[in-house]
């Protein structure tokens, strides 16, 4: 029996036209831009305009995705979207992309593990592929965080930024027989979580508890603590599984939350600035959109190409954490 595989058909992504620099914000902040730089090395953020909501910001990024894929929407037989944004408490926002793509068969739901969403999607898209049950997935990473931030808190808010990102896999089924060495797609995905961390990323509102949209709340120190630490070991696991080692890593494309987190995690690992990824000057914080937006200017500036091996990794609210490790 021929094994099935989720290799990477296409990516796409997208980001609002509005760009709040941090010179801006510092007419309504005690903040500066050099604090700000210093601190995050974040210089600008996009955000949404009035009435452009998540599934607008996903339905954009995956119609560059499958357009960079060849293919059509009807081809789509799974949409996974991971935001902590959705438009609405419910229906998914995935089902309102399904519906802005015209596609009217398959499924589509929403995951929700905030900044590591999109690792976690991967992770459900890759495990409904080897398992049978789809045959091409668009896996989307899509947030509007403007709306949950409290824009009189300088810790906080000068650190987000909105977008979305996408990437359709496909079903490739291996020849009998086919050694392992050099397969492109997936290779796999490692997924961890810790509830007694909840204190130190979240909002604080919901529909259960107070009924309200609520504002992000965040101990910073506390969360570069645990993400260095979290996701050097994450990399280790996800290289180990595969019995490589970290030299065949070509590229390494990190949760772009803070370049301090980022630098961090590389220098620990023995990772080469030449080899990482780094969006969040031009980006900022995108949560669950951060990973695919990276991997779209990587490609874009012709840093990750066919057969190269790509590291993806993130932590997010929860505590969540998880890695993923594909083949182009």
């Amino acid at each position: 029996m021929n094994r099935v595989r989720s290799v990477i058909r296409g990516c796409g992504s997208y980001l609002p036209n509005r760009i709040l620099t941090n010179e801006e914000l510092t007419k309504s902040l005690d903040t500066s831009d050099e604090w700000i730089v210093s601190r995050t090395g974040i210089r600008r953020r996009h955000i949404a305009a009035e009435g452009e909501l998540t599934s607008d910001l996903a339905t954009r990024a995956a119609e560059r995705a499958l357009l960079s894929a060849g293919l059509p929407a009807a081809a789509v037989d799974l949409i996974v979207v991971a935001t902590t944004t959705p438009d609405d408490t419910f229906p998914a926002t995935a089902t309102r992309v399904q519906a802005k793509l015209g596609v009217t068969h398959g499924s589509a739901f929403d995951v929700q593990a905030v900044c590591s969403g999109f690792i976690f999607a991967l992770a459900v898209a890759d495990n409904f592929i080897k398992a049978g049950q789809s045959e091409t997935v668009l896996v989307i990473g899509a947030e509007t965080y403007s709306r949950i931030l409290d824009w009189t808190d300088r810790d906080t808010c000068v650190l987000f930024g909105d977008g979305a990102g996408a990437l359709v896999l496909g079903a490739e089924r291996d020849a009998e027989g086919a050694d392992d060495a050099g397969r492109r797609g997936i290779l796999s995905t490692h997924l961890h979580s810790d509830g007694r961390y909840r204190d130190i990323l979240f909002v604080d509102g919901g529909p259960s508890s107070t009924q309200t949209v609520g504002h992000l709340r965040m101990t910073g120190r506390e969360v570069f603590r645990h993400a260095v630490t979290n996701l050097a070991s994450v990399a280790e696991e996800a290289l180990a599984a595969n019995a490589l080692p970290l030299a065949a890593v070509d590229v390494f494309v990190p949760h772009q939350a803070n370049v301090r987190i980022v630098d961090s995690v590389a220098r620990r690992l023995g990772l080469p600035p030449s080899r990482v990824v780094s969006t969040v000057d031009r980006h900022a914080n995108t949560s669950a959109a951060s990973i695919p937006l990276a991997l779209g200017t990587a490609i874009d500036e012709g840093r990750i190409r066919p057969g190269h091996l790509v590291l993806m990794e993130a932590i997010g609210g929860g505590l969540s954490w998880g890695a993923c490790l594909a083949r182009w």
